[in-house]
């Protein structure tokens, strides 16, 4: 890596948009380095690729969910290339199909956990050095639910919420010391999660959603990835605290 180089942290990179964003943030490149849970096979393969073409990219177990391996996520970034430039909140989970009242405290602090309490300490480990540096750039990916807040997907919404919050309060907080901070909100996007989604819905809900969306279509991972890319490039240098929106114009455009 030449001293130039941007260097990226991308949690939940192994697969869906994580891995998109991966790839893109890899082809104009930045070192990127990722996280993997339980999907270690998935998120090697993907590290041997990129490296086959020349691309500097790193896979670190981590749970996100654990504070010490969040903090062993920044602490390897920082080891093996001495600053971060870009940071992208993407890992996340969810719950369908539940109302919040039949919502167990175990499911809510799961979700809550690494959608939003994950997010908020790995900036805190994040933030000092983009400060040093004097430059950064945070995306969060958080969900066109925040605008739809649809019924049974109350913790998941609620946790998308803050996150959208955050990404306001820490654009106004940060702007002083060079750091961006923005979030994309993604509609219906080719991924295990809408797929798990669609399945709770049944066939004739799924489809009617499908039809509510005046694209007509479903988005795809490669489509946030190039938001990100914008976001993180000069032409979004004036852009921060904003929430865009990627969702075929669908329910819940803001």
């Amino acid at each position: 890596m030449t001293e130039a180089a941007r260097v990226a942290i991308v949690t939940g990179g192994s697969r869906g948009i994580g891995r998109a964003i991966v790839e893109k943030l890899c082809a104009e490149g930045l070192a990127v380095v990722t996280n993997f849970n339980t999907k270690s096979e998935e998120a090697h393969r993907l590290v041997d690729a990129l490296k086959a073409r020349g691309h500097h990219a790193v896979a670190v177990r981590a749970d996100l969910t654990l504070p010490e391996d969040r903090a062993r996520l920044v602490d390897a970034t920082m080891r093996d290339f001495g600053r971060i430039d870009v940071f992208v909140n993407n890992a996340g989970t969810q719950i369908v199909d539940t109302s919040l009242v039949d919502t167990t405290l175990e499911e809510w602090n799961r979700v809550l956990q690494l959608n939003l309490t994950a997010p908020f300490d790995l900036l805190r480990l994040v933030i000092p050095a983009m400060r040093a540096q004097g430059s950064g750039s945070v995306i969060n990916i958080t969900s066109n639910v925040t605008q739809r807040l649809p019924a049974y997907m109350g913790a998941y919404t609620v946790s998308k919420t803050g996150l959208d919050a955050l990404t306001k309060i820490l654009a106004r907080e940060e702007g002083r010391f060079g750091i961006r901070v923005n979030a994309i909100a993604p509609g219906p996007i080719t991924t295990d999660m809408l797929a798990e989604t669609f399945d709770s819905m049944g066939p004739e809900r799924a489809q009617a959603f499908l039809r509510s969306i005046p694209l007509g279509r479903q988005g795809e991972p490669s489509e946030i990835a190039e938001v990100v890319r914008f976001l993180i490039s000069p032409a979004a240098s004036y852009i921060t605290g904003q929430t865009i929106f990627v969702n075929g114009g669908g329910p819940g455009n803001a």
